[in-house]
């Protein structure tokens, strides 16, 4: 892995699993064929020796609600043990997809806090998503209904704990105060949502530029900021850098929400803001993540 040549895909592709060991050094086996539902794939983000490394796993699904085949992403702190480990649903951005859900060094953070002792373990899931803003935008195509219905059987399935909460950065950001707002409307609200840098746009000609609702109508029926209050007693946290281009919307929802925690700091819509905020973002998770042990 150390050779700049070989990308994480190419070398997954080559030699199939990789299991991180506690010492840190990699060990590579080979995958069988299969033409079962699911393909596993492990992989660790290299880190400097003797730091703690989160444990990441990808695994090929497939999803009734979306009609087709997706990447579910594990995203955990290698030691604790996964079984029954509260677990955060992490949504991507646009364009993004579950390999990629852990912006800045999230993981890393995660993992680096739970080896210190300073928060409880927990970990995050991601899954692909589409570019709709994680509601049903094309027939047949749902991701919320994925979310909600088949991600809990997924994380059963492994033998992780239910979702606590919800985290998502950009789109996934505006996927993660919709899914919030759908899980209290069942009577079942979700412990805490955490929106990075959330695609809150404030007009219509500019979200139309994304196709991903039919009309401004469907848009308006489904925008957080039409719908402060929708999420019930979630807990919620947001953060955004100070020249963001969705500062405008994010300080107006900020304003009409009062969120347990809101945070503007300096930067833009980019890996430099993440990794200011991913520290915060942990810490603010774990409290919910304790509860939910």
């Amino acid at each position: 892995m150390g050779d700049p040549k070989y990308s994480r895909r190419t070398l997954l592709a080559a030699i199939g699993v990789v299991i991180a060991t506690a010492t840190g050094v990699a060990t590579y086996v080979s995958s069988p064929s299969t033409a079962t539902e699911r393909q596993i794939a492990t992989a660790d983000r290299v880190q400097a020796t003797g730091a703690a490394k989160p444990t990441i796993r990808f695994e090929r699904v497939y999803s009734a609600a979306r009609h087709r085949e997706v990447t579910l992403a594990f995203y955990v702190p290698t030691g604790p043990n996964p079984r029954g480990l509260p677990m955060s649903i992490l949504l991507h951005g646009l364009h993004g997809d579950a390999r990629h859900a852990a912006v800045g060094n999230l993981a890393e953070v995660l993992t680096a806090a739970v080896a210190k002792g300073s928060v409880p373990a927990f970990g995050f899931v991601a899954v692909d998503g589409g570019d709709n803003y994680w509601h049903e935008n094309v027939p047949g195509d749902d991701p919320m209904t994925m979310l909600l219905d088949e991600v809990p059987r997924w994380l059963k399935e492994r033998g992780y704990g239910e979702p606590f909460a919800v985290t998502g950065v950009s789109m996934g950001g505006f996927g993660s105060l919709l899914y919030a707002r759908r899980r209290a409307e069942r009577g079942d609200p979700i412990a805490a949502a955490a929106a990075i840098s959330p695609g809150l746009i404030t007009t219509w000609p500019e979200m139309a530029k994304r196709k991903a609702f039919k009309n401004e109508g469907e848009w308006a029926s489904l925008d957080p900021l039409r719908h402060p209050k929708s999420t019930g007693p979630t807990a919620l946290g947001v953060w955004i850098g100070d020249r963001d281009r969705f500062i405008e919307g994010t300080r107006r929802y900020m304003r009409e929400v009062r969120p347990e925690v809101g945070v503007v700091k300096g930067g833009g819509h980019d890996d430099g803001l993440y990794r200011k905020v991913t520290p915060d973002v942990v810490q603010f998770l774990a409290k919910y993540a304790k509860k939910a042990v």
